[in-house]
């Protein structure tokens, strides 16, 4: 080899060797900066741990690695001792207190570029042993979902502490050869293990901050890394939240979306209404209409749905069906009197529609509906009232006046125009 090319060797598997030594940069993975407050750190774990969870980018192939070394990140500066070592001493200072030597770091790259030595490559053995991974329901309202919120769960975990006494571990199958006699050898498989501390099962109590995210979806996973079941060999499994949303007794969910249902009167349905909708987090929604509402009818209100959950600034829509309560019992004298006025005000109403529809340059019927309330609060449907208007203006279809007044002139000129 060349000296010059020999140089640039050494220059590159010096820094090599030196990133090893300095390990993963945490902060850089969790993207915080090194001042970052432990309530900061969580927040960003939450947010990378849905981004980076390997079942929601199945076409990175390094997804999953990815996801461990946000685990990893995540362990490390979320605990003030591991924290305060991995500021002084880096990744390799977590090591129990082990500092690697010089030897075992020039072995772990010439065992990977081995055959530019003559040497053979070798491979890392990363099957460690994992504990069993735990899924929990958490059940979250449809107002979290809305508007978001930090949710505190308690729970016993299992913790791995030093026992007195050995026992057996690292246990694995390895071939024995057994000379019988001259030129006659016999191989045989045996279990094999190491001896090591002896350990016992301790229930810890941890509290976990679970974070409800706007427009979370129903299913959706928040991990939590080494939360699992522990693993006395190896690693502890993950706990994962699976978000199950309670139903709500007003608002139904479809996707982004909300849906639901109000009743209005059978004045109200004729002559109109305005009225509020108190939504999931509190504040009104207006809605008015002042044409006849059949049941079943439907009125969007854009922006008044549930925030999408990849961005919070788009939000759906809130469709409201309306039901119609209608008398349940047989209609007295004094109501099937009013049913005839009704009618003569939906057949008013439906004149106006078919003359605009067709579009023929002729008068165009208006109707005044006069509404009375006595005091007890049931109304009384007056007469409607006829007034012409020129086709391509626009009229309303129904109009009410809830005081009961009169007014004599309009109703003389509607009678001289028709």
């Amino acid at each position: 080899m060349a000296p010059q090319n020999l140089g640039t060797f050494c220059l590159l598997l010096l820094y090599l060797i030196g990133a090893v030594i300095a390990g993963r940069d945490f902060y850089k993975i969790l993207g915080v900066p090194r001042s970052a407050s432990i309530k900061d750190i969580k927040k960003a774990y939450r947010k990378l741990a849905l981004q980076l969870h390997p079942d929601r980018n199945p076409d990175d192939p390094q997804a999953q690695e990815k996801f461990q070394d946000l685990g990893a990140a995540y362990e490390v500066l979320s605990d003030s001792e591991k924290r305060k070592q991995y500021d002084t001493y880096g990744e390799e200072g977590l090591k129990d207190g082990h500092q690697s030597s010089h030897g075992d770091i020039f072995s772990h790259f010439f065992g990977d570029f081995g055959f530019m030595f003559g040497g053979t490559p070798r491979q890392q053995d990363r099957n460690i042993p994992r504990g069993s991974d735990i899924i929990v329901d958490l059940e979250v309202t449809l107002e979290e979902v809305y508007a978001g919120n930090f949710v505190e769960v308690v729970r016993n975990k299992p913790v791995a502490r030093q026992a007195p006494g050995k026992r057996k571990c690292n246990c694995r199958q390895e071939m024995r050869t057994t000379q019988l006699g001259p030129g006659r050898f016999q191989m045989t498989q045996e279990v094999v293990c190491d001896e090591c501390p002896n350990v016992k099962l301790v229930n810890e109590e941890r509290t976990l901050e679970v974070e409800i995210e706007p427009g979370v979806r129903d299913g959706m996973e928040y991990p939590f890394i080494g939360e699992g079941e522990p693993h006395v060999d190896g690693e502890p499994g993950d706990l994962r939240f699976r978000i199950k949303v309670v139903k709500h007794p007003i608002f139904e969910r479809r996707g982004d979306d909300l849906y639901t249902n109000v009743t209005i009167s059978l004045v109200e349905s004729l002559v109109g209404f305005d009225m509020d909708i108190t939504h999931l987090d509190g504040h009104k929604v207006h809605i008015s209409r002042d044409k006849i509402t059949r049941p079943g009818a439907k009125l969007w209100k854009k922006g008044e749905g549930l925030p999408n959950f990849d961005n919070n600034n788009i939000k759906g829509s809130l469709i409201i069906t309306f039901d119609v309560d209608f008398p349940k019992e047989q209609l007295t004298e004094e109501a099937r009197e009013g049913e005839g006025l009704l009618k003569d005000v939906y057949t008013c109403a439906r004149e106006r529609e078919e003359r605009i529809v067709l579009g023929v340059p002729v008068r165009v019927w208006r109707c005044h509906v006069r509404v009375k309330v006595d005091q007890g609060g049931h109304a009384q449907v007056g007469a409607p009232e006829l007034d012409t208007g020129l086709n391509g203006q626009h009229h309303e279809d129904a109009r009410t006046d809830r005081t009961g007044s009169t007014d004599e002139q309009q109703q003389q000129k509607a009678a001289e125009s028709v």
